[in-house]
């Protein structure tokens, strides 16, 4: 089990316990990832830590002062 933290913009676009899919960016030298239909976004991960599943669940989302995070686990 892997979990992963996304930034969200805006309240209420996911639940915790929802199954969420995303899509994998490259970069020139790290992967991003986007919740899809561009819910939410990762920060970047370095290749040797390159997400190999592309679904998983939604086990949290948090205010902060910074905005919205949300946690997904995923199993790879």
């Amino acid at each position: 089990m892997r979990e992963l933290e996304f930034k969200m913009e805006r309240p209420g676009l996911l639940e915790t316990g929802q199954k969420v899919t995303v899509t994998e960016g490259v970069l020139p030298s790290s992967y991003y990832y986007t919740i899809d239909p561009s819910l939410a976004m990762s920060g970047n991960y370095p290749f040797r830590e390159r997400l190999l599943a592309r679904e998983g669940d939604v086990t949290s989302v948090v205010e902060n002062p910074r905005g919205f995070y949300v946690t997904v686990a995923f199993s790879e």
